[in-house]
């Protein structure tokens, strides 16, 4: 598989897997900028995911998700931390595939409800069993996002730097580019 815009680097994955966390640091390293599509979409509405979720149920959210992917992946030279659910709508996966390299961070849903159990700001977490639907939502996206990557690294047992430097390298081998500045000497 390789993706249509080698500049673009999305990245996708369960709540928690640390999209957000890597694609800073990866954006910054590769000197890129960096978007986060749950951020961008709290910035249009001014309010927060839970909040979308409760006045607009899951269905209000995905429909502002869909728009601001379509826009986000038509940009150039960007690292792109999208939301668990982004894979859902066949128009979002077909958009993240084709105008960039998607790179799956994959945890277990073990390794994931550690990392999200106490936060509050997950709207699907909030259950009378949250463990159960993050197993759920494993089962259930795990080929979605598979689908569509063109890299799956195991985010489980390894430091952000560590994920970072390995995605580097793999990015590095798939001949995406890097806009560093040369240096002349």
């Amino acid at each position: 598989m390789s993706a249509q815009n080698n500049e673009n680097i999305f990245l996708v994955g369960l709540m928690g897997a640390g999209k957000t966390t890597v694609g800073k640091l990866l954006a910054k390293h590769l000197h890129k900028t960096f978007c986060d599509s749950d951020h961008e979409i709290e910035h249009r509405t001014g309010v927060d995911i839970p909040v979308i979720f409760e006045i607009e149920g899951e269905a209000g959210f995905r429909q502002r998700e869909r728009t601001v992917i379509a826009e986000l992946t038509a940009k150039n030279n960007i690292v792109l931390a999208t939301g668990g659910g982004v894979v859902l709508n066949p128009d979002n996966r077909e958009s993240l595939h084709n105008r960039g390299t998607v790179v799956y961070l994959r945890a277990s849903a073990e390794d994931l409800w550690l990392r999200t159990r106490h936060d509050r700001n997950r709207p699907l977490l909030q259950t009378s069993n949250p463990q159960n639907k993050l197993v759920e939502l494993f089962e259930q996206r795990d080929p979605l996002y598979r689908e569509i990557a063109h890299i799956i690294v195991d985010t489980s047992k390894q430091s952000v730097q560590s994920l970072v430097h390995q995605l580097e390298r793999k990015l590095a081998e798939m001949g995406c580019q890097s806009t560093a500045p040369t240096v002349k000497t």
